[in-house]
């Protein structure tokens, strides 16, 4: 008989994408959301629902994990808070404390609190992300690769603040206090550093990643700012397909090998070629206001040797045929118009 795993944030475009592929794989899955009228549009959606499992659970609340990982082999923790940026006065300390920050430690902490308890939990894999990370050195140079250990520091994010600073001190924070906690109870924790994903989606909105991704389409200048800040840190704009992202987090929690953090990046390239590709999909005028603007660096390498090397193979390696089915989905939902006729 198949296993059973919790995933968190099952309302969430990973977490939804996550449940449908381990529904296929034959797994019970248990599905937290604080709301559980939020996922009943998935299930038309979703095949295997008999062994789909709902739990109303609140990260806020110690124990609400509970019953949901009691008999699970492993727990994905893919919930996470999408705040990009707040205007604060408070020294970091003080913001910690009292901000978005201390509830999203709260969460994971009260969250692996559930799994020691549980006598069946052999391992935890976490959603992170590519904001986490950096392509310049202490001195500001670009390094010609990034790897895991290419960490943003958390002093140089909360001093300079770039957009989706909140967003990216969160994942920081909240993460070096689940590695800390899983260490000091011998936890086995794995990282999945999620890169911008695209392609098709389950949700009944656009998630936020494809609208940052197509934030030079649609001309929305908060997201492209995020979009740039990306770039400006990264040097180029490192993609993965929704499909391989949920079949790497399933890879690591199936791998007995697997440990600490892993990028999972199909392919990046630069803003200019991004946007470039963009135009070829769907034409736009924010598209033409843009372009000119990002010629941009030789880009660094956004290494996925590490998964790569444990035996994990991409299905959508090709940038374009990732663009080309995000563009389409967004057609089809009516979030984009028809493209132009060229």
């Amino acid at each position: 008989m198949a296993g059973a795993y919790c995933v968190t944030g099952a309302s969430g475009y990973i977490g939804s994408w996550l449940i449908k592929s381990l529904l296929q794989r034959g797994y019970i899955v248990h599905a937290t959301v604080r709301d559980p009228a939020k996922v009943l549009h998935f299930f038309s959606q979703w095949t295997g629902t008999d062994r789909l499992r709902l739990y109303q659970a609140d990260l806020q609340v110690e124990g609400s994990f509970d019953e949901a990982v009691k008999g699970c082999n492993g727990v994905f923790h893919v919930a996470a808070c999408m705040e990009f940026d707040i205007h604060v006065k408070e020294n970091i300390d003080t913001y910690v404390q009292s901000n978005i920050i201390n509830p999203a430690i709260k969460g994971i902490l009260n969250l692996l609190k559930a799994c020691l308890k549980s006598e069946s939990v052999k391992r935890v894999v976490l959603t992170s992300s590519i904001s986490t990370l950096t392509a310049k050195d202490s001195t500001g140079k670009w390094r010609p690769v990034v790897d895991e250990s290419c960490q943003s520091l958390i002093d140089h994010v909360w001093n300079t603040k770039p957009s989706g600073w909140v967003y990216v001190l969160s994942k920081l924070l909240t993460e070096k206090a689940a590695f800390k906690f899983a260490n000091e109870n011998n936890i086995d924790l794995v990282s999945v550093i999620t890169t911008t994903v695209g392609g098709p989606f389950l949700t009944p909105s656009v998630p936020s990643s494809i609208r940052v991704l197509l934030s030079p389409v649609t001309g929305d200048s908060k997201l492209f700012s995020i979009l740039s800040a990306v770039n400006a840190r990264m040097g180029s704009i490192a993609l993965v397909h929704i499909e391989d992202i949920c079949n790497a987090h399933i890879f690591l929690m199936e791998n007995p090998r697997a440990e600490g953090p892993y990028i999972c990046c199909a392919s990046s390239c630069l803003m200019s070629e991004l946007i470039d590709l963009l135009k070829q999909e769907h034409h736009s005028s924010s598209l033409h206001r843009i372009e000119s603007e990002y010629q941009g660096p030789i880009p660094c390498e956004i290494s996925s040797k590490k998964l790569r090397d444990l035996g994990f193979t991409y299905k959508h390696v090709i940038i374009e045929d990732i663009i080309h089915q995000t563009i389409a989905t967004c057609v089809d939902c009516g979030f984009l118009p028809p493209p132009i006729a060229k």
